[in-house]
C-alpha cells in the first residue's frame, strides 16, 4: 500500500502516480510469483527424490535383510542339524548382509544431512599415506586388485577431515573393484598447490555424456546388480570432497592394450 500526504494532486501527478502504483504492483506480483515457482520446483526435486529412494531402497535394503534373517532362522531352527561348515557359512552370510546394511544406512543417512547441511567437518593436516591403506582396507574385494603407489616424499597432508576422506576413497575404490575386471591403481601427486588423488581402472569406462550424471543420487546407470546399492556412493563421495573444498571429477583412462 502507498500512502500519500499533503496537498492534492493535479490530474497529470495522479496519472504519474498511478503508473508508479501499477508497476510497484506488478513487479511484487513477479517476485511472488518467482517465489512459489521456486517452492514448487523444491517440492518436485523432493518428490523425485523420495521416488527414487523408495524405488531404490525398497529393493537394496529388503535383499540383505531376507538374507540375514534367512541365515539366522537356519541356525535358530532347534530341529535342524547344521554341520560345522554350513554354520560358518551361515554365519558369514549373516555378517555379510548386516554390513551391506550397515554400509547402505550410513549412506543414506549421510546423504540426508549433506543436503540438509548438517555434515560437521573436522579439517586438519592429514596423510594420504596414512589414509589410503585404511580406506582400501575397508573394500574387501580389494584383496589382489589394488595396487598403492607410493607418495613421493613432496607431497604435503592435505586439509580434510581424515575420517570423511578415508570414507570418499573407499567409495572410490569399492566403484573401481565392482564394476571393472582390471586392476586399480591409486597414485597421489602434487600440482599447483593441490593434491590429487587418482583411483585408475582399466575398464569400459563411463561416456562422457554421463560423467556429471553419475555423481546424482540412486543413479546406477542401468546397472541392476543386485550387489551395486543404492547409487549413493559416487553422489556422495563427490558431496563430502565439496563440503571439504576439493573437486571430484571423472577423466579418460586408455584402455590397456
Amino acid at each position: 500500500m502507498v500512502a500519500l500526504r499533503g496537498r492534492s494532486l493535479p490530474a497529470s501527478d495522479q496519472r504519474v502516480l498511478a503508473a508508479f502504483a501499477a508497476q510497484a504492483t506488478a513487479a511484487l506480483e513477479r517476485r511472488r510469483l518467482a517465489r512459489a515457482a521456486a517452492q514448487a520446483a523444491s517440492i518436485a526435486a523432493a518428490d523425485k527424490m523420495r521416488t527414487a529412494l523408495l524405488a531404490a531402497v525398497s529393493h537394496d535394503l529388503r535383499t540383505p535383510l531376507a538374507a540375514a534373517k534367512a541365515a539366522i532362522g537356519t541356525l535358530r531352527d532347534t530341529e535342524l542339524e547344521v554341520p560345522a561348515e554350513d554354520r560358518q557359512e551361515l554365519l558369514e552370510a549373516a555378517d555379510e548382509s548386516l554390513d551391506r546394511l550397515i554400509a547402505l544406512v550410513e549412506n543414506l543417512l549421510d546423504m540426508s544431512r549433506l543436503q540438509a547441511g548438517a555434515i560437521k567437518l573436522r579439517l586438519e593436516p592429514a596423510a594420504a599415506d596414512e589414509i589410503l591403506p585404511r580406506a582400501v582396507d575397508h573394500v574387501p574385494e580389494s584383496a589382489g586388485r589394488v595396487t598403492l603407489e607410493p607418495v613421493p616424499p613432496a607431497v604435503p597432508p592435505v586439509l580434510a577431515d581424515g575420517a570423511l576422506l578415508e570414507r570418499v576413497l573407499a567409495n572410490l575404490v569399492g566403484n573401481a573393484v565392482k564394476h571393472t575386471g582390471s586392476p586399480v591403481l591409486v597414485t597421489v601427486s602434487a600440482l599447483g598447490g593441490h593434491v590429487e588423488i587418482r583411483v585408475i581402472d582399466r575398464g569400459p569406462g563411463i561416456p562422457q555424456a554421463d560423467w556429471d550424471l553419475v555423481f546424482r543420487p540412486f543413479q546406477r546407470l542401468g546397472d541392476r546388480d543386485n550387489s551395486a546399492g543404492v547409487g549413493l556412493g559416487l553422489a556422495l563421495a563427490r558431496g563430502l570432497v565439496e563440503a571439504m573444498g576439493g573437486t571430484l571429477t571423472p577423466e579418460d583412462t586408455p584402455a590397456a592394450a
